[in-house]
């Protein structure tokens, strides 16, 4: 096997509604915002190689949205999903396997594309996108909250392309890495478990964003369930940090990856790296 972090780009966000109920004094000493309080936030993915199956995990915002829409996210740097994989030396057709940690849109836009006649296609043609069936229905009838979130054109056209898949109980099986699933975010999220060069690294898609969100208060105000959040991310942390887990991170700009560690005033930061510095 080997693994490959893909940037996918960086836009930016409310930091108000990244950290929710805690206060700005407290959430800008670790992610800074800028005169219009918005956070740097990164759309990072991973790519594993295991022998003739290459799986993509989550795709960015891709880029078939209108201007004013991309306009509210403020997309800025030269990363892409194209020359991401190009740096490694894959194409996009290379790929077997997208899989949709949930499928708001920084996460699943990506996987399909709009032709210049208007047309809504795959942009892996010969790969299958990995769902769950939950996932699916919670995202297909969605909330109100998250009905933004849920964009029709990211969705109903892999579901038209024949391409979906379920994931079930034999996770290794299916996709080859391990799945946890959370609930505060959004419905039945999965987080890759990665066993990997000797060590343990967990896809920490939206339940962890940054590594400004560890404490345990510190939670998206986009989460549907924010308590559950709470309960989901100290049971993890604790596991985390007792079983020296690496954290992959998809939206913190700055930090590719972290450990964490027990302290008095509970789990906490104990340090970043690049990716490369970790695995080879």
């Amino acid at each position: 096997m080997k693994i490959y972090p893909i940037e996918t780009g960086n836009f930016k966000l409310d930091g108000g509604a990244m950290f929710g109920v805690v206060p700005k004094t407290i959430w800008q000493k670790t992610n800074p915002a800028d005169a219009n309080n918005l956070i740097d936030m990164s759309m990072r993915s991973i790519l594993i190689e295991d022998g003739d199956r290459l799986i993509l995990v989550d795709t960015g915002m891709g880029n078939k949205q209108s201007d004013k829409f991309f306009g509210y996210y403020y997309l800025f740097g030269d990363f892409s999903l194209d020359s991401s994989l190009k740096k490694h030396g894959f194409h996009r057709d290379d790929i077997t396997d997208v899989f949709l940690t949930h499928l708001h849109f920084d996460h699943c836009g990506g996987v399909i594309q709009r032709t210049k006649e208007g047309l809504l296609i795959p942009a892996f043609k010969n790969a299958k996108v990995w769902s769950n069936d939950k996932h699916w229905q919670w995202a297909t009838l969605p909330n109100a909250r998250e009905k933004a979130s849920f964009l029709t054109e990211n969705i109903s056209p892999i579901k038209e392309s024949g391409q979906l898949e379920f994931i079930h109980r034999n996770y290794k099986d299916q996709i080859g890495f391990d799945v946890l699933f959370v609930d505060g975010h959004t419905e039945k999220q999965m987080l890759p478990k990665i066993e990997y060069q000797g060590k343990t690294l967990v896809f920490m898609a939206d339940l962890l964003p940054t590594v400004g969100h560890i404490p345990l208060p510190y939670v998206m105000g986009y989460d549907t369930r924010p308590l559950l959040t709470i309960k989901e991310k100290a049971a993890f942390l604790d596991l985390a940090a007792d079983k020296e887990f690496y954290l992959f991170l998809e939206h913190d700009a700055n930090n590719e990856i972290c450990t964490v560690k027990h302290t008095e005033k509970g789990v906490r930061l104990n340090t970043t790296h690049k990716f490369s510095e970790i695995f080879n």
